[in-house]
C-alpha cells in the first residue's frame, strides 16, 4: 500500500485529479495467483480491459503473465507493449466478423461467442486456425447484475443448450476447437461458483477431441471496505486441482484464468482536491475536482470506494457527501465519515486501479487525469493530463 506521503508528493508534483498506481501491489497480486495455483497446470491471462496503460501492460508482461483482450485495439495495445501473439487471448463479444479476421491475421488466440461468427469462422478458416468457443453456462454470479455475465439472460457466450448447433457447425467446417471458455461475472467470492462452471465444462469435453485448454474466466472478489471478504485463492486452487486431477481427460488440459480487477484494483488511487464545502440542511457536500467522468463506478455500479483525507488525517470526524464537479448527479459517497474536510484538502479514493481511468471520459469537456506509476519508490508519469488541444483533436474544421 502506498503511504499518504507518497500520494501527497505525487499530487504536488503532477497536480490533481491524479491516478497513481503501485507497481509492487500488482506484483503482489500476481504472486498470489502463481503461488495458489503452483500445483496445477494454470496459465494466467491478465484481463487488460481493467487497465490498458502500456506501461502497466509492460510491467505485467515482465511479471510473466499473458494478456486477455476484449477488442482488436486491446490486442494491438498488447502487441505494442511487447506481448508476443502467442501470449495474447482475444475473446470477441458481439463484434463484426472483420475484427475476428484481423485478430487471426495477427496470430493471436481467439475465442468466439456466437453461432453466427463461429459459422463465418468455419467458412473462412476451416480447420486451418485453432479456435475457442465462449459458452454461456447459465450460472448467475457476481456482485451486481451489471457485472454478471453467465446467467440465462446474458448477451455473453453461446448458450450451452445450443450444443447440437455448435457441434453441427464444428462438423460441417471441420473446426479445430482447442479451448472452451466461460466467465460468470465479477466480484465472485464463493469458490464453488467456479466448481459449478467446471462441472458444465466437464460435460462438454467429450464432444471436442482437439481440446487443449479450458478457460474459467475471472471475476475474483477483492475487498473494498473493512470487513469485506475476498476470494480465497488457496481454497479455489485446491478445488480446481481436485476436480481436474479426478477427470481422466481434463487432467491433461491447461486451465486458464483471466483476472483483471484482482490484478490492478488495489494498486490504484485517485487523488482529488476539494474545491468547495457546501453546507445545506440535509448534508455537507465536499465537492472535489473530479466526477464520474473520471471514476464512474459509484454511479454505475453503486460501488463503494474507501476515501481518506490525505491533508488532514487527524482532524475531528464529520459526515460528508462527497460529490464531483460535473453537470450531472455524480455522488461518490453519501454520509461518509471523514476527518474534517476543508477547501483545498486532498482526498484519495482507494481501489481505483480497475475500471477507473479505463472508463473515464471528457464529459463536460473536462480533461482526463494524468497517470503515474510508483515502482521501487520512484514515481514516473505514464500518461500526461489532457489539455485543450486534446478536446479539439479529431474534430474537423469546416
Amino acid at each position: 500500500m502506498l503511504s499518504p506521503s507518497s500520494l501527497l508528493s505525487a499530487a504536488q508534483q503532477y497536480g490533481t485529479p491524479l491516478y497513481v498506481y503501485d507497481a509492487d501491489k500488482i506484483k503482489e497480486q500476481y504472486g498470489k495467483l502463481v503461488h495458489a495455483f503452483r500445483e496445477s497446470n494454470v496459465v494466467i491471462y491478465y484481463a487488460c480491459k481493467a487497465l490498458t496503460n502500456i506501461h502497466v501492460l509492460r510491467y505485467i508482461k515482465e511479471l510473466g503473465s499473458n494478456v486477455d483482450c476484449s477488442s482488436i485495439n486491446e490486442v494491438k495495445l498488447a502487441l505494442y507493449a511487447g506481448f508476443p501473439a502467442s501470449r495474447i487471448l482475444y475473446t470477441s463479444n458481439g463484434i463484426a466478423f472483420e475484427e475476428i479476421e484481423e485478430a487471426a491475421s495477427l496470430g493471436v488466440t481467439i475465442n468466439i461467442d456466437s453461432l453466427s461468427n463461429l459459422e463465418k469462422f468455419g467458412k473462412r478458416f476451416g480447420h486451418s486456425y485453432p479456435v475457442g468457443i465462449r459458452l454461456r453456462p447459465n450460472i448467475l454470479a457476481g456482485g451486481n447484475l451489471k457485472i454478471s455475465t453467465g446467467h440465462d439472460r446474458s448477451k455473453f457466450g453461446v448458450p450451452v443448450e445450443d450444443l447440437p448447433a455448435i457441434l453441427s457447425t464444428v462438423s460441417t467446417y471441420n473446426l479445430q476447437i482447442t479451448n472452451l471458455h466461460i466467465h460468470t461475472g465479477s466480484e465472485i467470492k464463493d469458490a464453488d461458483i467456479f466448481v459449478r462452471g467446471i462441472e458444465v465444462l466437464f460435460d462438454l469435453i467429450p464432444h471436442f477431441p482437439d481440446l487443449k485448454s479450458v478457460d474459467l474466466g475471472g471475476g475474483f472478489k477483492v475487498p473494498y471496505k473493512e470487513g469485506d471478504g475476498e476470494t480465497d485463492m488457496d481454497a479455489l486452487a485446491q478445488k480446481v486441482k481436485q476436480a481436474f486431477d479426478a477427470h481422466p481427460v481434463a487432467r491433461n488440459l491447461q486451465i486458464w484464468f483471466e483476472p483483471g480487477k484482482f490484478m490492478v484494483s488495489d494498486c490504484g488511487y485517485l487523488v482529488t482536491k476539494v474545491n468547495v464545502i457546501k453546507e445545506t440542511a440535509a448534508t455537507v457536500f465536499a465537492g472535489v475536482d473530479s466526477g464520474f467522468n473520471h471514476l464512474i463506478r459509484p454511479m454505475f455500479y453503486d460501488a463503494y470506494h474507501k476515501i481518506e483525507n490525505l491533508s488532514n488525517p487527524s482532524g475531528p470526524e464529520h459526515v460528508y457527501t462527497v460529490v464531483g464537479n460535473i453537470c450531472e448527479t455524480d455522488t461518490f459517497a453519501w454520509d461518509r465519515k471523514l476527518p474534517q474536510v476543508r477547501e483545498g484538502d486532498l482526498l484519495v479514493f482507494y481501489n481505483a486501479g480497475a475500471y477507473g481511468f479505463e472508463m473515464s471520459s471528457r464529459f463536460n469537456s473536462r480533461f482526463r487525469p494524468a497517470e503515474v506509476i510508483i515502482e521501487n519508490g520512484n514515481a514516473r508519469l505514464i500518461r500526461r493530463r489532457d489539455n485543450f488541444d486534446d478536446l479539439l483533436r479529431n474534430q474537423v474544421e469546416i
